[in-house]
């Protein structure tokens, strides 16, 4: 334990019954560890409930908060102004350590052995990039600064994340491709991967239409299904038209449908997030339209509705950061991929291991966990596009709990409730996904002379 907190060793879990775990595994969760705690605490600054809690269970709490110099009643603690600056911390951190780990290959590098160790004493650091925040002079400068910074830097983690699901469908539909080369089953699954997205994303435009909008009404959400519906249908025609199919011999329905579901899923948390439209009925009293009935009445236990929602939310952001820091997707955003050579067909092939296949040899037992140092050869990953992806997943955060540009009244109680910023950033996202997907598909029809591969 002593060797994992103060020295070069990687951590484990005492229990000797655990699995088997890689450094470059124990690595990155570690690091989320330290994520997922930065942002726990956001969740608590910005929770109505729980300050009205600790103000009533805590004894001598006003004292307390007096001795702290956070006001009678901690009121500095608490708030946007208060997350902004416990993730100016955490982004300082990460970038840091971005910076720091730029262009290393070897992990038996001096640099390398400060990433993979000395955990407690970078958990010291953080705790203390966190807390000096709260000392910056001039505060209304840095808050009014920090927010135009943290929308530039959560758009940009949305962005990447778009490029990395447009190169994810690309990938899936070349890798399956050639398994068609050893077994024509591989036929069979392709039919039917891309029926099954068309499927869900006809369904779900079709049950949007039906509970969003109404015959005498609603025109802005019929708008809005019909311009994406058309867009789905636009990738589709475009992904088999014979021009691309000469280009790209591997473009297909599979990956525009895959796009397309997940268009019709920002659609629909677009709608959701829209602030209700209200109208007066025959007794003229107000009524609201282009909403489903039975959604209204899903927000009436609030805590329960916030707790597992925030937590789904964070979790996809979770994933969403470890799954683009593997070497393959910081490959993707420079443009580099595997050649169809090396694609092996597999029905899971995005969980294929990003290390050697050979690091059994490298196991070392130290009385609890076994844990596998898998780096001996070479970093299995981007030290630095690591640290920069979470950097970014730093500031997104901060947005997404301040409510982005609705902050002043935000609350982590209302994270899920209407907000035209929000909705506008869903419907952005929604589009920039689709040029995405369709630069992918006429990039080698605008540069010729450009050799291009996905």
């Amino acid at each position: 334990m002593l060797a994992c907190c103060c020295g070069t060793a990687a951590c484990s879990l005492c229990c000797k019954c655990c699995p088997k775990i890689k450094q470059s595994t124990s690595t990155r969760f570690m690091y989320a560890l330290y994520f997922i705690l930065v942002t726990l605490i956001c969740c608590i600054m910005m929770s109505r409930t729980v300050a009205t809690q600790m103000k009533d269970h805590i004894p001598f709490y006003e004292e307390m908060c007096k001795h702290l110099q956070a006001g009678e009643t901690c009121e500095k603690l608490v708030g946007y102004s208060a997350v902004y600056k416990v993730c100016f911390g955490m982004a300082c951190f990460f970038f840091i350590f971005f910076l720091f780990t730029i262009r290393i290959n070897s992990s038996k590098s001096c640099r390398a052995y400060i990433h993979n160790g000395f955990w407690f004493i970078k958990l010291l650091v953080l705790v203390a990039m966190c807390s000096g925040a709260f000392f910056i002079p001039d505060q209304k400068t840095f808050l009014d600064a920090w927010r135009y910074v943290g929308a530039a830097g959560g758009f940009l983690f949305i962005v990447i994340q778009l490029i990395l699901l447009v190169e994810f469908a690309h990938k899936w539909n070349k890798n399956w491709t050639a398994g068609t080369q050893q077994n024509k089953l591989w036929y069979g699954l392709l039919a039917l991967g891309t029926l099954i997205l068309y499927s869900v994303a006809v369904a779900a435009l079709v049950l949007m239409a039906i509970f969003y909008t109404r015959s005498d009404g609603c025109t802005f959400n019929k708008i809005l299904l019909g311009v994406n519906g058309g867009l789905c249908f636009l990738i589709s025609l475009v992904a088999i038209s014979p021009c691309v199919q000469d280009r790209q011999p591997h473009s297909g329905l599979l990956q525009s449908g895959l796009i397309s579901c997940y268009v019709m899923y920002l659609t629909f948390s677009a709608l959701s997030s829209k602030p209700p439209e209200t109208i007066l009925d025959e007794n003229n009293k107000n009524i609201t339209i282009c909403v489903p009935e039975f959604g209204q009445g899903l927000h009436r236990d609030e805590n329960l509705v916030t707790g597992l929602g925030t937590t789904i939310l964070f979790c996809c952001i979770l994933y969403s950061c470890l799954t683009s820091t593997t070497r393959a997707s910081s490959e993707a955003l420079r443009g580099i991929y595997a050649t169809p050579e090396t694609e092996v067909a597999r029905c899971c092939f995005c969980c294929t291991p990003d290390g050697d296949a050979d690091t059994e040899e490298h196991a070392v037992k130290r009385g609890g966990q076994t844990v596998i140092y898998d780096e001996k050869k070479a970093t299995v990953y981007s030290y630095a596009y690591f640290h920069f992806i979470f950097f970014l997943a730093s500031l997104y955060v901060m947005m997404t709990v301040t409510h982005w540009f609705h902050y002043e009244e935000a609350e982590i109680e209302k994270i899920f409730s209407e907000s035209w910023s929000i909705f506008w950033i869903k419907m952005i996202s929604c589009w920039v996904c689709v040029l995405l997907y369709l630069w992918t598909l006429i990039a080698p029809l605008c540069c010729p002379t450009r050799q291009f591969s996905v």
